[in-house]
């Protein structure tokens, strides 16, 4: 979904690409997707630090391989958690 597309569907709520969640669940996935968004800016800012100082290529791979595992690791929680609840966004319908 493009900029556009997200913006008429606020404007419109009867669209039917429009995306409506109950009450109780809606701040557990803005939770999840703000906290899953900070850990990739996170990996991000790290791997374009990597990039920038370490002169050593065969080093910076191993940093970067390392680094990669750690974010891999730090997301897969939040990813089950929001898997559970698409799970019962699904069976709510």
């Amino acid at each position: 979904m493009n900029d556009t597309e997200l913006h008429n569907n606020k404007q419109n709520p009867e669209s039917p690409s429009a995306r409506m969640y109950s009450s109780s669940l809606q701040p557990l996935l803005q939770s999840l997707l703000s906290t899953l968004a900070n850990i990739d800016f996170a990996y991000e800012c790290e791997c374009e630090k990597i990039s920038k100082t370490s002169p050593d290529i065969k080093l910076r791979i191993r940093v970067l391989e390392r680094l990669n595992l750690q974010h891999e690791a730090r997301r897969k929680p939040y990813l089950q958690q929001l898997a559970m609840l698409q799970e019962q966004i699904v069976s709510r319908k």
